[in-house]
C-alpha cells in the first residue's frame, strides 16, 4: 500500500501560518487573550501548541472516512517521532521544533493528544463524569502539561495540576458546546446520566430528544463546580494557564445564567470580559 501523504492542513505557507496569533489562537478567543499574557519569548511557541491540538482535532471534524482518518493520524504519530527526534516535515512541527529541544519537550503528551482523538474516532463511550475528565486529562490536559514545561516547570505536583486544569476547562467547554456535540454525533454526557433520564447517546441525538439537553447538563455543572481547581494547585501554574481557568470558571457562571441554553445556540463571553478577566490575573 501506498504510505499515506501529509495531510491537506500540512502544507500551509509556511512557519510563519503558525506564530502568534494564528488560526487556533484568533483574537477574541480565551487561547489568544491568556497567551497576550504569557512572556513575549513564549507566545509563538505556545500559540504553535494550541495549534498542533487543533490540528488534531481537526481530523474528527473534517474528515468523514473513519480508514483515511485513522491513516491521518499514524501521520501525525509519526511526525511526532520525527519532530521529536528533531526532523520534522510539517511547518508545525517545525515552529515547535526549537521549543522541543530547548524545553526538553517529552514525546508522551504529544502521543496523548493522538490517542485521545483515536478514542474518539471509535466512538468510546465514558461510562460516568469521572472517567469522561480522565479522558480529557489526555487532551486538554495533555496541552496544558506541554504549556507548563515550556515555563520550565517540570515539578511532578505542578504537572499533576496542570493536566487536571486542562481537563476542568475542557469538560466547561464540552457543556458549551453541546448542541454542536451532538449535531456531530459525538459524547457529551457520559453513559450514567444518560441511563439515570432513560436515555441512550443515540436518544439524545434525535431531534426529539435534544431538547433533554440543559436538564443533563446541570448535574454535571453542579459537578464542575464543586471540583474546580483549587487556589493552592494554581498558584504556582503559569499566568497563561491560571488566564484559562479563570475565563473558563466565568464561562461554566454564564452557561448556569442561561439554563444551559445550547442546543441550537452557542454562549460564551464576550472579547472585553476575556480581556479583562486575563488583565486581573495576578502575574
Amino acid at each position: 500500500m501506498t504510505a499515506p501523504s501529509a495531510p491537506a492542513a500540512a502544507r500551509p505557507s509556511g512557519i510563519e501560518h503558525w506564530r502568534f496569533p494564528n488560526r487556533a489562537t484568533p483574537p477574541g478567543s480565551s487561547a489568544y487573550y491568556s497567551i497576550r499574557f504569557a512572556p513575549p519569548s513564549l507566545r509563538d511557541t505556545l500559540a504553535a501548541l494550541f495549534g498542533w491540538r487543533a490540528e488534531l482535532r481537526r481530523v474528527l471534524d473534517e474528515v468523514s472516512e473513519p480508514g483515511v482518518a485513522r491513516l491521518k493520524l499514524d501521520w501525525w504519530r509519526d511526525e511526532t517521532r520525527r519532530a521529536v527526534a528533531g526532523a520534522p516535515r510539517h511547518p508545525l512541527s517545525q515552529a515547535l521544533a526549537p521549543a522541543i529541544a530547548a524545553h526538553a519537550l517529552p514525546i508522551e503528551p504529544f502521543l496523548d493528544l493522538v490517542e485521545r482523538v483515536e478514542a474518539e474516532l471509535g466512538r468510546q463511550r465514558s461510562s460516568d463524569q469521572l472517567a469522561q475528565r480522565q479522558a480529557d486529562q489526555q487532551d486538554r490536559g495533555a496541552l496544558f502539561e506541554l504549556i507548563c514545561r515550556c515555563h520550565g516547570q517540570a515539578d511532578g505536583h505542578r504537572l499533576t495540576s496542570a493536566r487536571r486544569a486542562g481537563a476542568w476547562c475542557q469538560q466547561v467547554r464540552r457543556l458549551r458546546d453541546g448542541g454542536l456535540l451532538l449535531r456531530r454525533g459525538r459524547e457529551v454526557v457520559p453513559d450514567d446520566g444518560l441511563r439515570a433520564a432513560g436515555l441512550s447517546h443515540e436518544a439524545l441525538t434525535s431531534e426529539e430528544q435534544r431538547c433533554r439537553l440543559p436538564e443533563l447538563l446541570a448535574p454535571m455543572a453542579d459537578t464542575l463546580w464543586d471540583e474546580r481547581p483549587a487556589r493552592s494547585d494554581l498558584s504556582g501554574l503559569p499566568r497563561v494557564l491560571r488566564i484559562q481557568v479563570r475565563i473558563h470558571d466565568a464561562l461554566l457562571g454564564e452557561l448556569a445564567r442561561a439554563n444551559f441554553a445550547v442546543v441550537d445556540q452557542r454562549i460564551g463571553l464576550t472579547p472585553l470580559r476575556k480581556l479583562l478577566l486575563a488583565w486581573g490575573t495576578r502575574r
